[in-house]
């Protein structure tokens, strides 16, 4: 049996998809063989050999040592688009957000209680909140992937003209995507000609801070920035001064931060994004999902760190290597098993980045000297047997 544990208060009915004859599942588990997270900090944590995965139930890992896990052989899920209607319906009422002062008029409407006449008062200080609509004007989508794809979708009916850039957008995304969004072939394209921009990509080293000083110097004069994907894609300090200069006109973010509440011209979401009843449960099922298929086959979907690998086992036994993607590693298994008798019934080596993924299916005995040759091959991070 294996035993998983679960940092965070995941949905019963992903974790129902864990057979209790097989998998000890709860958030006080002791010495787990995988993990479930979504918002829990991890950084600081540490695992014993035997831990073999983390599924994230949600797209960003950015509170997982990936780094760390890929060096210890233990394989990171997340489950991309999951939530992205979730997230989409909420970029739809940040573009509303983002237009009119809402927000401020509410706040204002609030402080009428006790008025003789609200009526009145009403329609006397209602024009300090108007704003503009959105129908006509252009939507510029940086990351057209689950999430940035639905909302150019969404935009387009809803009368927007939606100019996007996704350097690494799929085939399978491509085709998921509306004919009248325009894809144009860098970021600076969508920022020159956008009335609204609205961020769907990961915090990476490349995106980190994409929107700054220099970036916003590109965009129109009033300009409406919607962020949901990460704080740190947006400088704080530089849309501050945007906003009192004029330049943006409004910043909408599920990324609360201690730069950027309260201050005038920022609608500041509590990371709402992903939180509705569906995306929820959707999250769980698959992480629940992943999870199940790489403990009982050593098959991999959505991981983060490692390739997608994936067949049906043929043999008695199977082999899974997690390792380094270096020359000669997969020459050195085969060897290995060769030379300790086992026979190769099938096989499939996949790499990601720095990272690869060999899963052997074999006959015969898989010995611990078997075992052993194979943990001893320069790179090789982790052996399983199943």
């Amino acid at each position: 049996m294996k035993n998983i544990l679960c940092l965070n208060k995941i949905a019963k009915i992903g974790t129902d998809k864990l057979d209790p004859a097989m998998y000890n599942v709860g958030t006080e588990v002791a010495n787990p063989d995988a993990i479930m997270v979504r918002s829990a900090a991890m950084h600081d944590m540490t695992f014993d050999k035997n831990m073999l995965a983390i599924a994230r139930a949600g797209a960003g890992v950015n509170n997982i040592p990936v780094d760390r896990c890929s060096a210890e052989g233990i394989v990171v899920f997340n489950t991309p688009g999951a939530n992205a209607n979730g997230v989409k319906e909420l970029a739809i009422c940040a573009l509303m957000l983002a237009s009119r002062d809402v927000v401020g008029g509410i706040k204002w409407a609030e402080t009428l209680a006790g008025t003789a006449d609200v009526a009145k008062a009403v329609e006397k200080g209602k024009s300090q909140f108007a704003g503009v609509e959105i129908m006509g004007k252009t939507l510029g989508v940086i990351g057209l992937g689950a999430i940035g794809g639905l909302v150019a979708n969404a935009a387009v009916q809803l009368g927007m003209k939606v100019v996007g850039c996704d350097p690494f957008l799929s085939v399978d995304a491509a085709w998921n995507i509306d004919s009248r969004v325009e894809k144009v072939a860098t970021f600076e394209d969508v920022f020159k000609v956008a009335d609204y921009v609205t961020l769907h990509v990961p915090a990476t080293k490349d995106t980190k801070g994409m929107v700054s000083e220099k970036s916003l110097a590109v965009m129109k004069d009033g300009v409406r920035i919607i962020n949901l994907a990460r704080a740190d894609l947006v400088n704080a300090s530089d849309i501050k001064a945007a906003l009192e200069s004029g330049k943006v006109a409004a910043y909408v973010t599920d990324f609360p931060t201690e730069e950027t509440v309260g201050v005038k011209g920022i609608v500041a979401i509590p990371h709402l994004g992903a939180s509705t009843a569906e995306s929820e449960d959707n999250c769980a099922v698959m992480a629940a999902i992943e999870l199940d298929e790489f403990l009982r086959y050593g098959n991999i979907k959505n991981s983060v760190n490692f390739p997608n690998v994936s067949m049906p086992m043929s043999a008695d036994k199977r082999i899974c290597v997690l390792h380094a993607n270096i020359p000669n590693v997969v020459s050195q298994i085969t060897t290995a098993l060769g030379e300790t008798g086992a026979n190769i019934e099938n096989m499939m080596n996949k790499s990601k980045g720095d990272n690869a993924y060999t899963v052997i299916d074999v006959t015969g005995d898989v010995s611990d000297v078997t075992i052993a040759k194979l943990d001893a091959i320069e790179g090789v991070a982790r052996v399983r047997v199943i």
